[in-house]
C-alpha cells in the first residue's frame, strides 16, 4: 500500500536514530529523462523520500529558484501527466517513497478522480497542494483515500492554535511544518521562536513533523531536525542538481545522520 509505504520509510529511519530527509525536486527541469535517475541518485545518497513538484505558470509558494527551474521544465513542455507518466515507468523497481507537490488547477484540468487513479498507478505515496484550504479539501480527499495517497498537510507560523490543531488532526504521512513567512527559498536565520514552535508541534502531531522552507546548509538540517523529526530541503537541492553538483547534496543529506 502506498501511504504504509511512506509511514514505514519514516518509521525506518527515526527507529534507526537518525532525521528524515526528503529533498525537493522540479520534475523535468533538466529534461523529463533524468527524472527516474534523479530519484534513484537521491535515495542512494539516503534520502527517506522525494518530493517530487510540478511545474505550474503561476505558483503561490515557491520562491525564485524553484520559480525559474518550473520555468525550465515548462519550456521543455513537462506537464502533470507526462511526470505521472514517467514515475509509472519505474514503479514497480522504485522503493523510495514519492510525495507529488502540485497546484490544483494542473489536477482541475486533468479531472480530479482521473488524477487520483493515475497517482496511483505511478506508484505515489503522498501529495501536497498548497492552495487548497481545510475548507475546500473535501473535493478531492474522497479519492485519495480511495487510492490510499495521503494528504500532506502545511502548518505555518501564522496558523491560529486551533487551525494548527485541525491541520494536525487531518493530516497524513507527516506534517509539514513551514518555517518562514513567505515563500521557499535559502534563508541565512530563522525566527528566534521556531525550536519552541517545532517541539509544539512536535508534541502534539501523531505523524512525523519535518521542517521545511529556507533549509540550506547542512548546519541548518541538524539545527532544525533536532527540534523535529527531519526536513524538507528544495531549493538548495533545485539549484545543486542544475549546476550537477552531487557532492553537496550528498553533504546535505548525510546531515541528517546520526
Amino acid at each position: 500500500m502506498p501511504k504504509e509505504k511512506l509511514d514505514v520509510a519514516f518509521e525506518q529511519v527515526l527507529q534507526n536514530g537518525d532525521k528524515a530527509f526528503v529533498p525537493y525536486i522540479m520534475a523535468g527541469d533538466g529534461g523529463l529523462d533524468q527524472l527516474n535517475e534523479q530519484i534513484s541518485f537521491l535515495e542512494v545518497c539516503g534520502a527517506t523520500a522525494v518530493e517530487v513538484g510540478i511545474p505550474f505558470s503561476d505558483p503561490v509558494a515557491d520562491g525564485p529558484t524553484i520559480q525559474k527551474a518550473g520555468i525550465r521544465a515548462l519550456q521543455q513542455g513537462v506537464t502533470l501527466k507526462k511526470v505521472l507518466e514517467t514515475l509509472k515507468l519505474v514503479k514497480e523497481e522504485r522503493t523510495i517513497p514519492i510525495v507529488v507537490m502540485t497546484y490544483f488547477n494542473p489536477i482541475y484540468a486533468i479531472g480530479i478522480e482521473v488524477f487520483a487513479a493515475l497517482c496511483n498507478h505511478a506508484g505515489v505515496d503522498g501529495l501536497i497542494i498548497p492552495d487548497v484550504p481545510l475548507e475546500e479539501e473535501g473535493i478531492i480527499t474522497e479519492y485519495l483515500t480511495k487510492n490510499d495517497i495521503a494528504f500532506v498537510r502545511l502548518a505555518t507560523l501564522t496558523s491560529t492554535a486551533d487551525r494548527v490543531e485541525e491541520i494536525i488532526n487531518r493530516t497524513e504521512g507527516f506534517l509539514y511544518a513551514v518555517t518562514v513567512t513567505g515563500t521557499t527559498g535559502q534563508r541565512a536565520t530563522f525566527k528566534d521562536n521556531l525550536a519552541e514552535h517545532l517541539q509544539l508541534l512536535q508534541k502534539k502531531s501523531t505523524v512525523p513533523v519535518l521542517a521545511g522552507f529556507g533549509v540550506s546548509t547542512p548546519e541548518q538540517v541538524k539545527e532544525l531536525s533536532a527540534h523535529c523529526d527531519g526536513v524538507v530541503v528544495g531549493s538548495r537541492i533545485v539549484d545543486l542538481l542544475h549546476e550537477k553538483n552531487h557532492d553537496e547534496i550528498r553533504k546535505l543529506i548525510h546531515a541528517a545522520k546520526k
